[in-house]
């Protein structure tokens, strides 16, 4: 009888000791759940559009954002509009570029038209290719060609020196006409990779770009 009392004994001394042990289990597993799911919350919010949007709508400091590849001023109106209604702010601006740089070669202007045409045919004579300029700030001189390169213009200069000439040179940049759009810096978070695919769509050659704001060089702005 004593053995069994004693087996008896450690028995429930066994199970008493389990069931604590799984108890205690089971509260702390529970105590973890709940910062798990929080932090997985957090990650997916970091994720989402949310964050993709914040890339595209945030530029840096001193940073605008410009919409370029505008075809012309009647298509960035429709971009314009596009974007107000999604209460987005832009203006249409044109951009002059300077795409290359042509030099002129000339005679400096003579006293009256008589005296340049008197030069002109001594020109001829020599076999010079040139004419008389009847307009602008070089009236009554005479052109002797228009190179594409700087190098081109000087060894021009050069020859004609040797002729007895001494021609003068102006640089005549060339320029291109775009168009593009400023986004106002209030409205750039709203601006997101979702709505850029869905605006070249429409307009393939959209494209979107972070200058200095203000920092387009020969612009004018259509509001």
């Amino acid at each position: 009888m004593r053995w069994l009392f004693l087996l008896l004994l450690v028995l429930n001394l066994f199970y008493w000791v389990g069931g604590w042990v799984a108890s205690r289990s089971l509260s702390e597993l529970s105590a973890q759940d709940p910062p798990r799911e929080v932090t997985q919350g957090i990650r997916l919010v970091a994720e989402s559009k949310v964050g993709a949007r914040e890339s595209v709508g945030k530029p840096k400091k001193d940073e605008c954002l410009f919409l370029a590849g505008v075809q012309s001023e009647e298509q960035g109106r429709q971009v314009m509009q596009r974007l107000l209604s999604l209460d987005i702010r832009s203006k249409v601006e044109l951009i002059e570029r300077v795409v290359a740089t042509e030099y002129w070669l000339y005679l400096p202007p003579l006293a009256s038209r008589q005296a340049s045409l008197i030069q002109l045919k001594e020109l001829q004579v020599k076999k010079i290719d040139s004419y008389v300029i009847t307009q602008g700030d070089l009236a009554n001189g005479v052109s002797l060609g228009v190179f594409s390169r700087s190098e081109s213009a000087e060894a021009a200069i050069q020859r004609f020196r040797r002729a007895g000439y001494e021609p003068a040179m102006r640089e005549l940049p060339r320029t291109r006409r775009d168009y593009g759009l400023e986004v106002a810096p209030e409205s750039t978070w709203l601006f997101d990779e979702g709505l850029m695919e869905a605006l070249t769509r429409s307009f393939p050659r959209l494209q979107y770009q972070r200058k200095a704001c203000g920092g387009l060089a020969g612009t004018v702005s259509f509001e």
